[in-house]
């Protein structure tokens, strides 16, 4: 029976000081990506998944081991392959030979933060294992359902170009994770950074410290309810979603889910920003990484490197922003009268 943690009570000013904490622990370990590790932790706050999907060797394994230390969540590493079956991700019933009876083995899924290594390179049906994990929070074995640890949340790491051995993730795989994003390849002077450190440290290991623990982070994430986004600002959102479905190159566009996600980790990535209140630039800032693995190009267009990231640009063009409103300006132009 997993004991669920209670969340401290935290303001939305808190939240953002803690999250700044946060970024500035794992920027000791992962060098000159803040933009990207802002919205690793937009996922985080937002209550949902990521997936990193970049080059072997550009801190994908290590930015998810940090966040682990930095949040004070239990962590565990699941490697997946052609030969790992879902009940080595959910755990089994084993029979227990002392006691003539089966007793549960919980898999690693049950702990804080789960780092789905290569997620592609295991068969859908253990890929698939991970869904109601990640939508319900918990898992079901032999007829019983239990409950996971809170707060529960999934990095998963993925190769984009090697296609041998590597299966395609499922759609409805794809939307469980609120984002997917990618590192990139740092510049001259963040890889020198990087070899610095490493010859500074005397060591290959390295740690970043602890500054909150999983009812820190519950409170962090009750203090993104009440990040106020105004009606407008929600349209753009809205529209923007919406546009991916009727543009010419998409044969499916996001679903709903998709601006759910772009909503909720725009609210995150306001306090993350020290606001409390959504502007129209954080939902343009998550467009991408919410909106382009939702996005399904027409076959025809393979060829011509149509992607999702290439519908995205179009939209994001196409589509009017909205001017932004703090909450308190809101609150004063419904109660002063227009006056030509």
């Amino acid at each position: 029976m997993t004991t669920e943690p209670t969340p401290q009570a935290m303001t939305i000013p808190e939240a953002s000081t803690l999250s700044s904490a946060v970024l500035d622990a794992v920027e000791q370990a992962v060098v000159g990506k803040r933009p990207a590790l802002e919205l690793v932790l937009a996922g985080i706050l937002a209550g949902g998944h990521v997936l990193l999907e970049d080059m072997p060797g550009l801190g994908k394994t290590l930015a998810a081991r940090s966040f682990a230390q930095a949040l004070g969540l239990p962590f565990t590493r699941a490697q997946f392959t052609p030969d790992l079956l879902p009940a080595d991700i959910t755990g089994s019933e084993v029979f227990d030979q002392r006691t003539g009876d089966f007793t549960f083995r919980p898999g690693p899924v049950f702990t804080g933060l789960l780092l789905a290594d290569e997620i592609n390179r295991t068969p859908p049906k253990t890929q698939s294992a991970l869904l109601e994990a990640m939508q319900e929070k918990q898992v079901t074995v032999e007829g019983t359902t239990r409950p996971l640890p809170r707060p529960f949340h999934v990095l998963a790491t993925a190769n984009p170009v090697e296609h041998e051995g590597t299966y395609p993730l499922p759609e409805a795989q794809l939307d469980r994770f609120l984002l997917r994003l990618s590192f990139g390849y740092p510049t001259a002077e963040q890889e020198w950074e990087v070899v610095a450190r490493r010859i500074g440290r005397r060591t290959e290991e390295q740690s970043v410290p602890q500054v909150t623990d999983p009812a820190g982070l519950m409170g962090a994430q009750g203090a993104v309810e009440d990040v106020h986004i105004d009606d407008a600002v929600g349209a753009y959102a809205v529209s923007l979603v919406a546009a991916t479905r009727s543009h010419a190159h998409a044969l499916v566009g996001a679903s709903p889910r998709g601006t759910l996600a772009l909503v909720t980790c725009a609210r995150a990535l306001a306090v993350i920003r020290g606001r409390d209140y959504v502007i129209p630039e954080d939902v343009k800032d998550l467009a991408h990484p919410a909106l382009d693995h939702r996005v399904t190009v027409r076959p025809e267009l393979w060829l011509q490197s149509i992607t999702g990231s290439t519908i995205i640009d179009s939209v994001l063009a196409d589509v009017p922003v909205p001017a932004a409103r703090p909450a308190d300006d809101t609150a004063a132009t419904a109660e002063t009268p227009h006056r030509p």
